[in-house]
């Protein structure tokens, strides 16, 4: 099992990095946005694996439910910045 999980943490890492890509070259400030939102999202899935690998997952859904909450704020954040700049 966790053998299992350890790969599915890989899988979410590399896939991270895809969003990272899109996040630095992205064409528009809009696919910028979404691609932050999608890498705080795989974030909170990397923190609950890692609970589960360490066998803590009481405490890392705790972190992980923080991490989401601050990551919806911030990219409601972003998205009223740029409406405001006229972007979106």
């Amino acid at each position: 099992m966790d053998n299992f999980i350890l790969t599915a943490s890989i899988i979410v890492s590399l896939i991270c990095i895809l969003s990272l890509y899109r996040a630095v070259v992205g064409p528009t400030d809009v696919d910028r946005i979404i691609s932050v939102g999608a890498i705080g999202t795989k974030t909170v899935v990397l923190l609950l694996l890692i609970g589960l690998i360490y066998k803590r997952l009481d405490m890392f859904i705790d972190i992980a439910l923080c991490y989401a909450i601050i990551n919806f704020i911030g990219t409601l954040i972003f998205a009223k910045y740029f409406m405001r700049k006229g972007v979106l």
